[in-house]
């Protein structure tokens, strides 16, 4: 009788199902019975006001693209589920109470806890979770994250279920469980382009009090926030508001660091972080286990003389990371020698074993010298001449020149200054190989519109380190992401199968083996990494002793 009910009312009868009010992408999760999150301080004390830092300005408080320039929006939307940052895959239970997952991935479900309350009081149902599905989904970046969503369907008030079109993206319930709910019945009626700065609602621990377009956001602790004794959430959320001040680049936000314009700030400058700090400012290195995001001089292809990888390889021979470290940055650096630098995900020595086998399939399509070398970044102007002369360039009067008679000249865009003498010296030593660059530094807000429609030459930018569905933004030939212009079949294809991986072996060779073909396609020019955050803060922050290993935890830091 069970079996039949089950096929006669599958949505109302759910069998075969593994529910929890956890979920592991891999294994289990840490926490079987949570209480509080191993890097909270269950009793810190509440109040005061934190001053933070933004670069850039913003025009709409409805821009849900990757980059969008809206600092601290998350924390007026509370999600599905929330990540711990002791784990990298998983997360727990906050609007979902219970999470439900079909044996054979087709479908997930979640229970909503009936105590969600959006931060006007009404309550937080299923048909708000379908409307804020279909709301973000106009958008191409949601549009890809959920691309695997078959349909969505509200069971009842409490219920709402997902069907899947592709069961091997496990990934996908952890996406689903990232899904910032929105109210149905005020964002339904809200013009985002008549309206673009109508203050926002959600469910979230704060709500934004008030703004100044290009000066500053700021964020109000919501007195009666529906979660604030929920497990997820003890030990967060202690600081009554949260000030975001906006500057045109980091270098203006330094100095009113220093000044005492804001409280807390997180140092990407060698220099300043060995030279600048004075007075009652706490400097601090928290070591974290986060795979390093790619940094780098990035070719876009779409121009000419890039659609050639000999030109791209002898261009990134002749950057010279060991003379910039120590110059520049005091030996303070590592080379980033991967696209998931710092992780068990880094491709080493040459395939092997299983990785081996899958590159095998895409031999005639790869460079031979992926199964033969060790990848190798040294800086070296002598192999670098040698590449362009066995590829058939040749120099006259001291200037380079490609096969087919074309110089060889390019510019360089940035949107940071403090990249400006990086690329300079990097200037240098292409002159030495008979090519002329120019340098173009235009403000945030130029960058961004240049870089969005690839208007460019070549960029420094930063790639996702996350192995998962993200990668497809920046790798895919469609990507909003895709900086280097790639697009090709066995990218994507690896990529796919990292979305799909059915265990955390898969994911790590798949993961390697993608990393080894970006890397020998020569689409980066890899700059440097540290393996720790380096905060400076006011002394009167304060946080727990026990740090997490996937990220900063700011919103577990409170006043002394």
């Amino acid at each position: 009788m069970r079996v039949l009910f089950c096929i006669l009312f599958p949505i109302l009868v759910f069998c075969n199902t593994f529910s929890s009010d956890s979920f592991a992408l891999f294994g289990d999760v840490k926490y079987k019975n949570l209480r509080y999150f191993d890097y909270v301080n269950p009793n810190a004390k509440k109040g005061g006001e934190v001053r933070k830092s933004a670069l850039g300005s913003f025009d709409s408080f409805y821009d849900f693209k990757s980059n969008a320039n809206i600092f601290g929006i998350g924390l007026v939307f509370d999600t599905l589920m929330v990540r711990s940052l002791d784990e990298p895959y998983s997360a727990y239970g906050l609007i979902a109470k219970q999470i439900q997952v079909s044996n054979d991935n087709t479908f997930v479900i979640f229970h909503l806890n009936k105590d969600a309350r959006f931060n006007d009081g009404s309550e937080v149902s299923a048909f708000d979770v379908e409307f804020s599905f279909k709301y973000l989904t106009q958008n191409q970046d949601f549009a890809d994250i959920y691309s695997d969503v078959l349909d969505v369907v509200v069971v009842d008030k409490y219920t709402i279920r997902f069907n899947i079109k592709n069961p091997k993206n496990r990934e996908l319930i952890l996406s689903l469980g990232d899904l910032p709910i929105l109210p149905k019945n005020y964002y339904e009626y809200v013009d985002i382009n008549k309206e673009p700065l109508k203050i926002p609602l959600g469910s979230g621990p704060y709500y934004l009090e008030s703004f100044e377009v290009g000066k500053f956001v700021a964020y109000k602790r919501v007195d009666n926030y529906w979660a604030k004794d929920h497990k997820t959430r003890i030990g967060y959320f202690n600081f009554d508001r949260i000030i975001y001040k906006y500057y045109p680049n980091d270098n203006e936000a330094f100095r009113a660091f220093m000044k005492g314009e804001y409280d807390y700030r997180v140092e990407k400058s060698a220099k300043n972080w060995a030279f600048g700090y004075r007075g009652n400012i706490t400097k601090e290195e928290i070591l974290h286990l986060i795979p390093t995001a790619m940094q780098g001089f990035v070719f876009n292809t779409r121009v000419d003389i890039f659609k050639d990888r000999k030109l791209r390889e002898a261009i990134t021979y002749s950057f010279d990371f060991e003379e910039n470290n120590r110059e520049l940055f005091l030996n303070q650096y590592i080379r980033i020698d991967s696209f998931f630098a710092h992780s068990n995900f880094a491709s080493v020595g040459i395939p092997l074993a299983r990785e081996l086998d899958i590159l095998n399939q895409f031999r005639d399509k790869l460079p031979n010298e992926l199964f033969l070398q060790n990848f190798s970044l040294k800086s070296d102007i002598k192999k670098a001449k040698e590449i362009l002369k066995d590829s058939g360039y040749y120099l006259k009067n001291g200037i380079l020149f490609s096969p087919n008679g074309s110089e060889i000249k390019f510019d360089i865009l940035l949107g940071n200054v403090g990249f400006e003498k990086l690329a300079i010296n990097f200037q240098k030593k292409l002159k030495l190989l008979g090519i002329n660059t120019t340098l173009t530094i235009v403000s945030m807000e130029d960058y961004k519109k240049r870089v969005s429609s690839f208007d460019y030459d070549m960029v420094v930018e930063n790639f996702s380190s996350k192995v998962g569905r993200e990668q497809r933004l920046f790798w895919d030939s469609n990507g909003l992401l895709n900086y280097a212009g790639a697009d090709e079949y066995v990218i994507n294809y690896l990529i796919s199968q990292i979305i799909e991986a059915s265990d955390y072996e898969e994911l790590s060779v798949f993961a390697r083996a993608l990393d080894r073909v970006l890397l020998w396609n020569y689409y980066v020019i890899p700059h440097f990494y540290t393996n720790v955050f380096r905060i400076a803060y006011l002394n009167k922050l304060k946080h727990s002793k026990i740090t997490p290993n996937y990220g900063i935890g700011f919103n577990t830091w409170w006043f002394e």
